[in-house]
């Protein structure tokens, strides 16, 4: 009896049109909540970003020399550094538009080369490191610098990871499309968030 029904549901017309939209149905009932997770947890991101910034405002507010004298700021790098990092934005949204084009080609191209560039600044930031005339204890500024960036590096790295996934399952003909692009569109929305902080983070940390 199973099997005659089975048999009969594959048989019937309009059986398949029904099926899809008791689904259709079910998706409506259920909507996509994923993209407003991504943004609950930037926010949680930066609420704590705002924790260490705010932190920082004090610590240079209760200085009378700030940053202390024998810091030497070198802004030549971390200004390279804060170019790459802002045009890997523009390069990024190209991807993301290709992909809203079906251009599986384009998203491609484009997140392969943005996740170089997030590659180069944070080999820029470890050269960075290995230059600098202080450490992680020499004083107050110095422990903020370090603390800073290396959080603000450790949300780039997590970005690249994530942009690769994507095109890692962009390998597959199809899996992304005009109508299904969230891998894409939430890998964006995050590296536009670490960009916005480090930008923060340059003025406050090199030109402040």
């Amino acid at each position: 009896m199973q099997s005659s029904a089975l048999n009969d549901s594959q048989t019937v017309p309009g059986y398949q049109a029904v099926a899809a939209d008791s689904h259709h149905d079910h998706a409506e009932e259920h909507p996509d909540l994923r993209m407003t997770g991504v943004l609950v947890f930037l926010v949680a991101e930066s609420m704590i970003f705002l924790g260490l910034f705010t932190a920082y405002l004090i610590y240079r507010s209760s200085a009378e020399v700030w940053p202390p004298v024998e810091i030497e700021r070198e802004l030549l790098l971390p200004g390279i550094n804060t170019l790459i990092l802002i045009s890997s934005s523009f390069v990024m949204n190209r991807g993301a538009v290709a992909i809203k084009k079906n251009d599986a080609g384009g998203l491609q191209f484009w997140f392969l080369l943005t996740a170089l560039m997030g590659i180069v600044f944070l080999s820029g930031q470890v050269y960075e490191y290995m230059g600098l005339d202080f450490g992680l204890t020499t004083n107050l500024y110095a422990s903020s610098f370090y603390v800073l960036t290396a959080f603000h590096g450790m949300h780039v790295t997590f970005g690249v990871i994530l942009i690769l996934a994507v095109l890692w399952r962009n390998r597959q003909p199809g899996h992304y499309s005009k109508e299904y692009h969230f891998g894409p569109e939430a890998a964006e929305l995050y590296w536009h968030f670490v960009d916005v902080i480090w930008i923060i983070l340059f003025i406050l940390l090199y030109l402040l």
